[in-house]
């Protein structure tokens, strides 16, 4: 549910996207690029479009570009569909950040950072403070850190493969919907 030309402008005058431009301006030799040199880059290299949905989720943006259905209240059928769309949509958005691997993911990176913390804690109690004679319990008690941040990082990882594929699933079916709605041909593209 990427509009092709939002990305395409995004891409081209927004400078969170400078350096797609810039790779795309490399691969082609130019050095200014327009809207439809863009598009075709798009279509012929999909890692373009990953880096970009990547770029957007790490700085919390949404790749769903596309706006919640009104809701026509005079077709009971058509407006059971547009809820659930909008319903979708709204998951859809909410789970998002869990489309990246949970190695790329900012969770991990706030692990280690609570952990180099901690570390740099113990230092300071042993050596700074002078508590040498309790050194054995500081170095238990960071050995649990450990411990409790790798069963965190696991349970994580868990949450993020099954909101993943619970991302996947939604999105399939909300496509589905919006075809029944006679929405969305030829202007979105799946996720890969």
């Amino acid at each position: 549910m990427i509009d092709y030309n939002r990305v395409a402008e995004e891409i081209k005058y927004v400078g969170l996207y400078d350096f797609i431009l810039q790779e795309i301006q490399n691969s082609l030799g130019k050095a200014s690029l327009s809207k439809e040199e863009i598009l075709d880059a798009l279509d012929k290299n999909p890692k373009i479009l990953e880096e970009y949905k990547s770029t957007n989720v790490v700085n919390n943006i949404s790749n769903i570009h596309i706006e919640n259905v009104a809701v026509n209240t005079s077709n009971d059928q058509m407006s059971s569909i547009a809820k659930n769309i909008n319903s979708n949509l709204n998951l859809l958005r909410d789970i998002e950040k869990y489309t990246l691997s949970f190695e790329e993911s900012p969770t991990l990176v706030f692990i280690f950072s609570i952990e180099f913390f901690v570390l740099f804690s113990v230092q300071y109690f042993i050596v700074l403070l002078g508590l040498k004679d309790w050194q054995w319990e500081i170095y238990g008690t960071f050995a649990l850190s450990v411990i409790i941040a790798w069963l965190y990082a696991k349970k994580q990882k868990e949450k993020y493969n099954i909101n993943n594929k619970k991302f996947q699933q939604v999105y399939t079916e909300t496509e589905s919907l919006l075809k029944k709605m006679g929405m969305g041909e030829g202007v979105f593209f799946k996720m890969q």
